[in-house]
């Protein structure tokens, strides 16, 4: 009797220290649980942004940078033509589209500018009433060396108060890294900028 007694104790401490491990182990999973859980929620609210538009908060979400290198670098690169290559019969007009344009390339670019600049180019479109647009085709960028290479392909359309002249236009460079500005929002500047390709290919008359 007496050790049946015993018996019973025993199995009933073990069943208690097994239930108490058992109860311990799935306060500590859970714990672990919780924690991952808190850590998740905590990471993805720090991705959250709030854009201030018309007066209403709207929620994006942030990436790496290196997530969105490719159409950052291809938007860089389609600004700077545009801004280089669409111009007016307009003093002001193209000193404010070639400033914004230089901002985005280094002295490859300023050069180009002079060279235009002392052939009288930019005087001529004044004097002629002529006004020039680009017209983006293509941009390859090459991502896996740094600084990453590009070629840009585009129309390029001269208007004359006569004619339409067509041009392609295709053109290579390299773009570097650098901070992020008000005038350079993609943090990229193009360096050894250089025309392959530029050649009249269709005049329509008006």
């Amino acid at each position: 009797m007496m050790f049946k007694k015993t018996k019973n104790i025993d199995t009933a401490f073990r069943y208690i220290r097994f239930f108490s491990i058992a109860f311990l182990a799935a306060c500590v999973v859970i714990s672990v649980l919780i924690a991952y859980k808190s850590f998740q929620l905590s990471s993805q609210s720090q991705n959250k942004i709030f854009i201030l538009a018309n007066g209403k908060a709207l929620e994006a979400y942030a990436a790496d940078r290196k997530d969105n290198i490719p159409v950052e670098a291809r938007d860089h690169v389609k600004m700077f033509h545009h801004f280089f290559f669409t111009l007016d019969p307009d003093d002001k007009v193209i000193q404010k589209n070639i400033t914004k344009a230089l901002y985005l390339a280094d002295l490859s670019a300023k050069q180009q500018y002079d060279n235009l600049k002392e052939n009288g180019y930019y005087s001529n479109l004044i004097s002629g009433n002529i006004s020039q647009e680009i017209e983006m085709d293509s941009i390859i960028i090459n991502i896996d060396v740094y600084p990453f290479y590009f070629r840009y392909k585009g129309m390029q359309k001269i208007i004359r108060p006569t004619t339409i002249v067509t041009r392609n236009l295709i053109t290579e460079g390299y773009l570097r890294n650098v901070s992020r500005s008000d005038n350079n929002s993609h943090g990229f500047l193009i360096e050894k900028w250089r025309t392959l390709e530029n050649n009249d290919i269709n005049t329509q008359s008006r």
